[in-house]
């Protein structure tokens, strides 16, 4: 059967994560819906990374099996037909090999998380960032953020419902951006490594605005992550900040060819 790369982009708000549920509304079954509307079902298609409720995606992968030899392009056309009205879009689809797969190939995946710090509430921004009305010490969040970089056991930044097999993994990146705009400032956080825990990056999130509003000193986050304990993490911060930006795989399937 043919096989298909799909890249996707959503916004989280109205489903309960990416995962397929029976009851609630989700990512993977909007996209497993719409795939029945093209080819009898039914579809099962894996994806890179498991987002969790109301975060959102600029660049999620994932991958189908199909009966038709589909022209990428025309695929990923009657898709975004039948998926509308929900809030996601196929931009770009590639032909790849029956054992490329959107998980186990990758070798990376890239978040963003915003947090805006202003006093007015959110209006246009309102379930894309993270709100925070106090000012927030970008250069303090980066160099509490330096610490959490390498090899290292993330118990303290991993949810109690946490499946991964170990603790341990290697952060590639974690850079705090400070953007000033007309609606307010923003703190963008850069997130790379190969794969995370559960809830990893939104705990760097929420133990970095600690760092930023002055709770915390940027030492604390060393003493917090060698502490391997969950308890002594921040807050959680809230989902929708968090974006799955980009996977990356060894041969980028959706290169433009010449």
């Amino acid at each position: 059967m043919p096989r298909f790369a799909l890249k996707i982009e959503y916004h989280g708000a109205p489903f309960a994560g990416w995962q397929r549920q029976s009851s609630q509304p989700s990512v993977q079954g909007a996209i497993e819906d719409a795939l029945a509307k093209l080819e009898p079902g039914p579809h099962t298609i894996a994806a890179a990374g498991r987002t969790d409720a109301g975060v959102h995606a600029r660049g999620q992968v994932a991958h189908c099996d199909l009966g038709r030899d589909w022209d990428p392009f025309r695929l990923s056309e009657a898709l975004n037909y039948h998926l509308k009205p929900a809030p996601v879009a196929i931009t770009a689809c590639a032909r790849v090999s029956g054992d490329w797969h959107a998980r186990f190939t990758a070798t990376s995946r890239r978040y963003l998380f915003r947090i805006i710090a202003r006093r007015a509430p959110l209006v246009l921004d309102a379930g894309l960032a993270w709100h925070v009305k106090q000012p927030l010490d970008a250069a303090a969040m980066g160099a509490a953020a330096r610490h959490l970089l390498g090899r290292h056991d993330f118990t303290t930044f991993r949810a109690a419902l946490c499946q991964a097999a170990s603790p341990v993994k290697t952060l590639d990146r974690l850079e705090v951006e400070s953007v000033d705009t007309d609606h307010g400032r923003e703190i963008h956080l850069h997130v790379q490594a190969r794969s995370f825990l559960h809830h990893q990056v939104r705990s760097f999130a929420g133990t970095l605005e600690r760092v930023g509003s002055g709770a915390w000193d940027p030492d604390d986050v060393k003493a917090a992550l060698e502490a391997r304990d969950r308890t002594r993490c921040g807050p959680v911060a809230p989902p929708q900040g968090l974006y799955l930006m980009a996977v990356e795989y060894p041969d980028n399937p959706f290169a433009p060819t010449d």
